[in-house]
């Protein structure tokens, strides 16, 4: 097995992220094909593609605010993003279901927080399932609540790391 490569995505990648976002998340959970598009176009260096075995395996995209609103799902398109921002949110951590239980997502994130570190980030926020918030717990981030969003019908918790 080749060792997993990292890159920021290109306009041409969008599809393929997208068949990967709608593969490993639930109904409304997903981001459309267009809010991928506009993450990739507007934000680029929060987006962070992980290749193993010749393709994409998973991916993070984010968004940066200087006043962090989880549930605010404007945001999800980067209305009132700035790249300047000190605060990082992540909307996606996908790895595609066939490229799952081989530690992508770890390695995503380990290298993400690295570039956010790199770029000075202040912090970085999450929301996550229930079964998910222990895995985020071992990366490093603190459960701050439950979330008020109900993003795609479902309950959310909040994390945060500190940069």
């Amino acid at each position: 097995m080749t060792t997993p490569s990292f890159r920021t995505p290109v306009a041409q990648d969008a599809e393929r992220c997208y068949a990967i976002e709608i593969g490993a998340y639930e109904g409304d959970e997903a981001a459309t094909l267009e809010k991928i598009r506009t993450r990739i176009a507007q934000y680029p260096d929060g987006f962070l593609l992980l290749e193993a075995q010749g393709g994409i395996a998973g991916f993070i995209n984010s968004g940066c605010a200087h006043e962090v609103v989880m549930s605010d799902e404007a945001f999800k398109e980067l209305v009132g993003h700035d790249p300047l921002a000190p605060n990082v949110v992540i909307m996606s951590v996908v790895v595609d279901p066939a490229h799952q239980g081989k530690g992508y997502a770890k390695q995503l994130m380990t290298e993400f927080v690295a570039r956010m570190r790199a770029q000075g980030k202040a912090s970085i926020h999450l929301m996550c399932k229930e079964q998910h918030v222990d895995l985020y717990r071992k990366m490093g981030y603190q459960y701050v609540r439950p979330s008020p969003s109900d993003h795609g019908g479902m309950a959310w918790h909040e994390m945060l790391m500190t940069l």
